[in-house]
């Protein structure tokens, strides 16, 4: 998921449902999704196509003391 005000939230959350939640820096995003528009579609397909490059660094989840 891209990171946001709630990422590190909802990110806590699935993983303790056993999910693998990373985090994006939304500038990787941005880079990526290029000049298409600003939908949350085109959302969703550049936070995909972000995450599946084989060198994408993710943010690190913070604890909810963090």
């Amino acid at each position: 998921m891209e990171s946001g005000s709630g990422a590190h939230h909802w990110a806590r959350r699935l993983q303790a449902m056993g999910h693998d939640a990373r985090i994006i820096d939304p500038w990787f995003v941005f880079a990526v999704q290029g000049a298409s528009g600003k939908n949350d579609s085109n959302d969703a397909e550049a936070i995909c196509e972000a995450a599946g490059r084989p060198r994408m660094r993710f943010v690190p989840v913070k604890s909810a003391e963090q």
